[in-house]
């Protein structure tokens, strides 16, 4: 009788005690803050694109996080603009000869092709760039699958506009010289931005992978 008495008592202990346990581990599960991952949100007098940069081309990631965060991109302009290709733009210069006086090892990968709203690093052509180095600033951001296509395997994509390629159809749209260039200036302003996964997916319609 006293054995039973003994296994009953420490079965309600046992059970007790995991249940203490799981409500400690609940309540830090709810206390933690939900994890934030970094954006870019650019703005320009036509709107802004927030940008998602990938996981994997990282040196390119790191190093546009690093340059927005120092505010190397605000006030440089969209220097080339072509219809149904794409816009250029992060030349400090203004005139597609500049940058931050480094270059970033190409992170071309088959799988991450050009596509509407993709933003890629611009670099200098094969004849003097046989490893396809990207600009250290300088990139573009396709406003045609179409149009872009062909540079596939040429130059190194490392992220993608998830909201306003609207922006980047009115840039394009704009009048231009014999260079390409707008005859107007159109400026860019770039910083990073915190969001969770949920509000990603709810603000920009763009569900992260697990």
């Amino acid at each position: 009788m006293i054995n039973r008495i003994t296994l009953t008592f420490c079965t309600v202990l046992m059970l007790s005690f995991i249940a203490c346990k799981k409500g400690e581990t609940d309540k830090k599960e709810n206390s933690e803050p939900s994890k934030e991952y970094e954006l870019i949100e650019m703005s320009t007098k036509y709107g802004k694109m927030y940008i998602w940069l990938y996981d994997e081309t990282p040196l390119h990631k790191e190093n546009y996080l690093k340059l927005a965060k120092q505010g190397f991109y605000n006030g440089l302009l969209f220097h080339r603009v072509i219809p149904n290709f794409m816009i250029q733009g992060g030349d400090p210069k203004g005139d597609g000869t500049g940058g931050p006086g480094y270059n970033i090892p190409a992170e071309i990968i088959s799988e991450i092709k050009h596509k509407r709203g993709c933003v890629a690093a611009a670099r200098l052509p094969d004849q003097v760039n046989p490893n396809k180095e990207s600009s250290g600033s300088q990139f573009y951001i396709s406003v045609s699958t179409q149009g872009t296509a062909g540079l596939d395997g040429k130059y190194t994509v490392f992220g993608e506009v998830i909201k306003g390629i609207e922006a980047a159809d009115q840039i394009v749209s704009q009048p231009r010289n014999a260079n390409d260039r707008p005859n107007t200036d159109i400026a860019m302003q770039v910083k990073v931005i915190k969001k969770t996964k949920s509000q990603i997916k709810d603000e920009f319609g763009f569900e992260l992978k697990d």
